[in-house]
């Protein structure tokens, strides 16, 4: 089985090289036969892949959105037409003036997307609970005459005591999850400032509160 499932993520990465390998060729001569030359023509390949990248890292980290399928949706479009485009579909020596137009902008939208995929994830941020207002403690006068006894707790009958239901064992957490956790603590940390609070904690790992409470504990 072991050696079953090697030869199955080799085929995969194989797979991958040689797709990503021909859309980067293909994109190239895209540009090129647009009139895009020299180093131009290659940096249109990587604007493309650069896009794609980083809107499926946005729905990796912080689940599906509109707006970063809508930038992996674009980028998977360009790569997929300078396939079907350099396939003979077009005339790459005389190309129509809309291709010509489509890859001059194709800078600035792909600028626009990247920006947009990188400064708006303010909204995911958690609010800041507002501060608890102040009180003015204001204690009873004393009196020397009558002075107010301690209260004194009385324990529970030893029947009621009995009936209560026994307090729930702390889950136990696997190491590996425990280390995930910390992984995704330590990336939210660095991309806002602030500590990983427990309701973001649980919908990046999709567990249960109580199991997110326990591996919260152990994160502090």
């Amino acid at each position: 089985m072991a050696a079953r499932h090697v030869l199955r993520v080799d085929a995969v990465l194989v797979q991958a090289v040689i797709a990503g390998a021909l859309s980067f060729a293909h994109l190239h001569d895209l540009a090129a036969a647009a009139g895009q030359d020299g180093w131009k023509a290659w940096a249109y390949p990587v604007s493309v892949d650069l896009l794609m990248v980083a809107a499926w890292r946005r729905l990796r980290s912080d689940g599906p959105s509109r707006l970063a399928w809508c930038w992996f949706l674009i980028a998977l479009f360009a790569s997929l037409s300078a396939n079907v485009a350099t396939a003979g579909f077009l005339d790459l020596v005389d190309p129509p003036a809309l291709l010509r137009l489509g890859i001059a902008g194709w800078p600035a939208l792909a600028f626009l997307g990247g920006t947009l995929l990188a400064h708006s994830a303010d909204h995911l941020l958690p609010d800041k609970p507002a501060p608890a207002p102040e009180t003015d403690s204001v204690t009873a006068p004393e009196r020397e005459s009558d002075p107010v006894p301690d209260p004194v707790p009385t324990p529970a009958p030893a029947e009621e005591q009995s009936a209560l239901p026994p307090a729930d064992p702390a889950p136990a957490v696997p190491a590996v999850l425990v280390d995930h956790a910390r992984k995704v603590a330590a990336e939210y940390r660095d991309r806002t400032g602030a500590p990983i609070d427990t309701d973001t904690l649980r919908a990046r790992l999709g567990v249960p509160p109580h199991l997110a409470d326990a591996i919260a504990a152990q994160l502090t």
